[in-house]
């Protein structure tokens, strides 16, 4: 019973984490906007998710600081609430600083407190599958904007401001889907400790049980915290520009194809989130992280050559690649913090790492700026190479302070 418990807990994370996830389908969602607001840069536009971005760790953070006050049920209930309040403003804005509010801060403090609740909950019935589980829960939001985006873009016609409405019920489904999922999610008793499990699964050998403080003083922890925030970086730029990459090559695309190619991004996001989840708990932190590094060098080539060679059928294995590499960032730096710093202060450990996301965020503006200062977003996927190359570097430092951090341990343990 207590198996199948734990597993039904997974199917309510990936519901409230499928719409938690939507305000990543902001390039689908805010090309009627853009059309209605021609006066708006692309760059002013990219600002909004990068609020979203910015007040989802807000969100998160406020969900860890209130794990041990409020329970998951209150949280996502506020949660839900949120994103009500959010989609419902977002859909009368008349103004950048209205949809800056409605979608950029209170979307976003709702979809952080969603995945901070969801995510810290359910991980503590996983202590043997911290990979697989951030990686299937994962999932849900990465598929999120390739549902919500054909679903938006089913139901909402062309004609100006008919996009108003869509938000409206975007806010409504996702309310009621969040708040009633949070009435059904609880927390295991107690957090046990995973034994070393079978010879194939990988054991970290830097583990520990770490307050926050103490995770803090961990060189390993920033150079992780460095490393996401390049490769999600790389990741946002790709993301939020996607629409406008497949317009560029193909002027003629109507909004449902580009939609699908979008959509495309973030099916491989899903299924690049549950296989380098499981490949980091069968092989390791380096291993997951040299598989995204060499998997976004390959998407940002792949996209260049796109452009130079005016194929818009490159675009297809360039978003695949994208998509794969993206989607393994999340479950690589939610099973770091569980395996390297443990499961007692997971739920505030977490969110304080999540807090790269702010940094990171601005990586969708800088590619919204450099699109507008070239006129072509060849200059974006220059940024995405340079950003994976540099993030080759920094695993590899991770390596190297992992041997110093046990050397280290084993001096102590001598004297």
């Amino acid at each position: 019973m207590q198996e199948k418990k734990r597993w039904l807990y997974v199917a309510l994370g990936v519901l409230v984490l499928l719409c938690a996830g939507m305000v990543y389908a902001w390039s689908v969602l805010s090309a009627p906007i853009a059309r209605d607001f021609p006066q708006w840069s692309t760059a002013q536009l990219s600002l909004a998710f990068t609020l979203v971005m910015i007040f989802f760790c807000l969100g998160g953070l406020a969900g860890g600081l209130s794990a041990g006050k409020l329970s998951q049920k209150v949280l996502l209930l506020t949660a839900a609430v949120l994103f009500f309040i959010g989609f419902f403003l977002t859909g009368r804005i008349h103004t950048l600083g209205g949809l800056y509010l409605g979608f950029g801060v209170i979307c976003g403090l709702g979809s952080g407190l969603a995945y901070n609740a969801v995510v810290s909950t359910v991980n503590r019935w996983f202590p043997d599958k911290q990979g697989l589980v951030s990686g299937i829960l994962l999932m849900g939001f990465g598929l999120s904007s390739f549902l919500i985006g054909k679903l938006y873009q089913a139901c909402t016609p062309e004609s100006p401001g008919a996009w108003r409405g869509s938000f409206t019920v975007l806010g409504i489904i996702t309310a009621l889907i969040v708040g009633l999922c949070g009435l059904f999610l609880e927390k295991p008793e107690r957090v046990s400790t995973p034994s070393a499990g079978s010879k194939k699964r990988y054991v970290n050998p830097i583990a520990m049980e770490a307050t926050t403080a103490q995770m803090l003083r961990q060189g390993s922890f920033w150079l992780c915290y460095l490393w996401a925030i390049l490769l999600t970086a790389a990741g946002l730029a790709i993301v939020s520009q996607a629409g406008g990459i497949v317009r560029e090559l193909d002027t003629a695309a109507s909004a449902g194809h580009i939609a699908t190619m979008v959509g495309m991004i973030s099916i491989f996001n899903a299924l690049g989130r549950v296989i380098v989840g499981a490949l980091y708990d069968r092989r390791g932190r380096s291993a997951a992280m040299q598989t995204v590094n060499l998997l976004f060098l390959l998407s940002g080539s792949v996209l260049i050559a796109a452009l130079l060679t005016q194929r818009p059928a490159l675009l297809i294995p360039g978003f695949i690649l994208g998509g794969l590499a993206y989607g393994g960032v999340t479950p690589t730096n939610t099973a770091f913090v569980g395996s390297y710093y443990g499961l007692k202060h997971f739920a505030l450990n977490l969110p304080i790492f999540v807090t790269n996301l702010i940094p990171a965020s601005f990586g969708s503006t800088v590619a919204g700026a450099l699109y507008d200062g070239s006129g072509s977003y060849q200059s974006c996927f220059v940024m995405v190479v340079a950003l994976a190359a540099a993030g080759i570097l920094v695993s590899l430092s991770i390596g190297w302070s992992d041997k110093l951090a046990l050397r280290r341990r084993e001096a102590d343990n001598n004297k």
